[in-house]
């Protein structure tokens, strides 16, 4: 009786592994929906309109989506942001943070140098350029914007916060 439990314990174990690892090697019966970094998968396609908002309200607009994780939704809307009122360091930002979520670091590096040019070297600047090299996996670059970051304002929760991301990202690099 007991060999008959573990026998079928085992058998129930077998196919439930195998649904798993059937998931994990492309559309199998299990698709989280999920990215990378542990957001929906729907939120980083830039979809080809959207809908329309008055000109004073567009940037509250973009900065929502973005903090719902509607990164492709957010750079359309940072993008007519950045349209109406050009010299808007915190609507370039945010265009080069929403175009770093949805990979398309060509033109966040655009969006970036723009908003350099207009916040100068602030601490806020290069903690979002070091999270943009970060996301590429270039920890070299990533580290040296962090640092200067956290050399500006050093007690800045965010950039401690990035650079302890950037340590976990050398340990598993460096474990693997």
């Amino acid at each position: 009786m007991r060999k008959d439990a573990l026998k079928r314990l085992a058998g129930g174990l077998f196919v439930s592994l195998g649904l798993l690892v059937s998931g994990c090697n492309g559309p199998g019966p299990i698709d989280l929906g999920l990215s990378s970094f542990g957001n929906r998968t729907s939120g980083l396609d830039l979809p080809a309109t959207v809908d329309f908002y008055p000109d004073h309200e567009v940037l509250n607009v973009a900065k929502n989506h973005f903090g719902e994780g509607h990164y492709g939704h957010a750079a359309r809307y940072f993008e007519r942001a950045v349209e109406v009122a050009p010299s808007n360091a915190e609507a370039w930002l945010g265009l080069a943070a929403s175009y770093d979520r949805v990979r398309r670091f060509d033109l966040a590096d655009r969006a970036y140098r723009k908003a350099g040019e207009l916040v100068g070297h602030r601490p806020e600047y290069h903690n979002n350029v070091g999270y943009s090299y970060l996301l590429r996996g270039d920890l070299v670059k990533a580290r040296a914007k962090f640092v200067e970051a956290a050399r500006m304002d050093p007690t800045n929760p965010t950039i401690a916060n990035n650079l302890e991301l950037l340590r976990d990202s050398v340990r598993r690099a460096r474990s693997e």
